[in-house]
């Protein structure tokens, strides 16, 4: 009699040893199907995220800004290092970590010649004006509304040929530079800039020493376009506008060669590039005639 308690215990302890291993299981796999990314994970990206409501949400030791369905982005910069980190505090007090692969790419050097001399080395006189204009765009991306326009996806704000990418190390009139964190189309001037997602419109500047006509829309949780070199703007500061709206036209003001449009993302600090954001820009409909 004693014998069979003693088993019907050892039995008794192994199911609930497994039921405890069952639990485990399961409170991991809740875990990880509460946190969704969606993105490629390599530099220049932009990453969206999805967790259970009430969740909290760091990145690389930034609190992101999580919305009430539990949607969240964050950018992969030109140079972010081969290993991110995203911590998840879930409502019930859950905590994950996970660690995050982030692939890294080469660049290309791009050579840009014919400048003009003041334009590659500015004189002492206009550097001042130059960090003013710089502030002005910092603050600009640096908004962070709780708007969710990024979610309905990015069309190119203009179409044709790209003569300048993302991420590629600029030399001009011979002398190294920053890389270039955009994407450049070429266009006539007076071409119309349509809006590449919905947003509202952060900066105006009609004439910057480098970008020349100036435009940003932010498209919510930090997300942002910048549109270089405008010939036109055709919206106003704190204006609302819808994805495929005319914005601006293009021109060929600031540092330049010729006419183009100069179209850069951020996600706040972080540079993006547009081609992992919108997808390769579209090819034109065959000619049957």
């Amino acid at each position: 009699m004693g014998q069979n308690r003693v088993k019907q215990r050892e039995h008794g302890m192994e199911m609930l040893g497994k039921g405890l291993v069952g639990v485990a299981l399961a409170v991991a796999a809740m875990a990880a199907a509460a946190l969704e990314l969606s993105g490629p994970l390599v530099q220049g990206a932009l990453i969206q995220g999805r967790v259970a409501p009430g969740t909290s949400v760091v990145f690389n030791d930034r609190p992101l800004r999580v919305s009430g369905e539990g949607i969240f982005v964050f950018g992969l910069g030109r140079d972010a290092p081969a290993e991110a980190v995203l911590q998840v505090t879930h409502a019930d007090g859950r905590r994950e970590r996970r660690r995050l692969a982030v692939r890294q790419r080469d660049y290309e050097i791009q050579r840009i010649d014919g400048l003009p001399p003041r334009k590659v080395t500015p004189p002492a006189a206009q550097l001042e004006r130059i960090r003013a204009e710089a502030r002005l765009a910092r603050e600009a991306r640096r908004r962070d509304d709780p708007r969710t326009d990024f979610l309905a996806g990015f069309q190119w704000p203009v179409e044709g040929p790209v003569t300048g990418v993302y991420g590629s190390q600029r030399i001009l009139n011979g002398e190294a530079r920053r890389p270039h964190y955009g994407v450049d189309i070429a266009a006539p001037v007076g071409t119309r800039v349509r809006a590449p997602a919905s947003g509202v419109v952060s900066l105006v500047h009609e004439d910057m020493f480098f970008s020349g006509g100036t435009l940003i829309i932010d498209h919510g949780h930090g997300v942002s376009s910048t549109f270089l070199h405008l010939e036109r703007i055709l919206v106003a500061q704190g204006e609302r506008v819808r994805q495929g709206e005319a914005i601006a036209e293009v021109g060929a003001t600031g540092r330049v060669t010729g006419a183009h449009l100069d179209w850069r993302m951020n996600h706040l600090t972080e540079r993006l590039d547009p081609v992992l954001v919108a997808g390769p820009m579209p090819q034109p409909a065959p000619d049957n005639r």
